[in-house]
């Protein structure tokens, strides 16, 4: 049964936060107007698909009226089992919708590969997945700028980090955090051995300043040189820009701009993400490990998923899920797994609700 008056309240309460964001008094307060517009997002989908089930509710009300009247009666007989079903799916999809949500799910993400065990190949590795990652972006319309970035002298990355923005993208992109290993033969290997290696995936969250507050006194900030290979673009000032939260030890580098104080947004763009996923992380211990070891160590034996290149196999071991695509997975084709992650997640959340 749906708690409709839950979702009466959430209704009442989604008109509610559209009246305020059109006051005076609430445009010109930014953080109040962030958090009822995040509000507004959160509510918006529940309301939709409750108007929907209400309409098909009352629709099939009518037409078992209807039953009575011989004229009518065999044209509602048709249509009674399809509004049956149709209810049935808006019941399950609110179900669904009213499961404890994580309030980070529509925000914007920043999302951090590393380069782990492999040497060279784990940096090709790395930007592989990156690849993919900004390929699936761009099929949904989201966008990818890259924050900061530490090439590896025979290509790939070491690290990188991009904000990716649109619709609702931490919560799609939350479960490719861990661990993902790569099998396959490097193009400098002669003999034709498979080779194993690392990247870790971090996805967190975007921090506003309202949601992460960060004491100036607890900033040391440190102007350098770019890093990197040579050549005509390497940046010869002092624009790079190292910021470290000497509370929690957390340290950031951004140098890809050419303006220290881009360098410098950037980096307390990063670093403030990276204080939100603490925070959580730190008040979700006590009861799911959820987010425990997103990055690891990096070891070989540490992993969520395996792309296997000679066999064109990806495997998520967190779902026991294979598919043989793997052409297509890191040509941007994630839509399967992401969509059997989220499934199983949903699911395991249903499974802890009380009857």
């Amino acid at each position: 049964m749906l708690p409709i008056a839950k979702l009466d309240t959430l209704k009442a309460r989604f008109g509610e936060v559209e009246e305020m964001l059109c006051q005076p008094n609430v445009l010109s307060d930014t953080a109040r107007l962030t958090r009822l517009n995040r509000e507004r997002s959160e509510l918006q989908r529940v309301v939709q698909v409750y108007d929907r089930y209400r309409e098909v509710e009352a629709q099939l009300a009518d037409d078992r009226e209807a039953l009575s009247d011989p004229e009518l009666r065999e044209l509602v007989e048709a249509e009674i089992p399809e509004l049956e079903d149709q209810l049935s799916g808006l019941e399950a999809e609110l179900q669904v919708l009213l499961l404890p949500s994580d309030p980070n799910d529509a925000r914007d993400t920043v999302l951090e590969i590393r380069a782990g065990t492999g040497g060279e190949e784990a940096a090709l590795f790395a930007a592989d997945l990156f690849r993919m990652y900004t390929r699936y972006a761009d099929k949904i319309g989201w966008k990818v700028e890259v924050l900061s970035t530490s090439d590896a002298a025979a290509g790939g990355f070491k690290e990188i980090v991009a904000m990716v923005s649109g619709d609702r993208v931490y919560s799609q992109l939350r479960f490719e955090g861990g661990v993902h290993r790569v099998q396959r033969v490097p193009a400098t290997e002669s003999q034709g051995r498979i080779h194993t290696s690392t990247a870790t995936v971090a996805v967190l969250p975007e921090a506003d300043e309202v949601d992460v507050h960060i004491d100036d006194g607890d900033l040391e900030f440190q102007a350098t040189g770019a890093g990197g290979p040579g050549g005509q673009h390497v940046n010869t000032t002092n624009s790079a820009v190292i910021i470290k939260h000497v509370p929690s030890g957390i340290m950031v580098r951004c140098q890809d701009e050419r303006s220290q104080h881009k360098n410098r947004a950037r980096a307390m763009q990063i670093l403030r993400a990276k204080l939100l996923e603490r925070e959580v992380a730190a008040a979700a211990a006590s009861e799911a490990a959820e987010r425990r070891g997103m990055v690891g160590s990096g070891e070989r034996s540490e992993k969520i998923r395996t792309y296997n290149y000679p066999q064109n196999r990806v495997t998520d071991h967190r779902l026991g899920l294979t598919l043989h695509k793997l052409d297509q997975v890191v040509d941007g084709d994630l839509d399967e797994l992401l969509t059997a992650l989220r499934n199983d997640f949903q699911a395991t959340l249903l499974e802890r609700q009380p009857d």
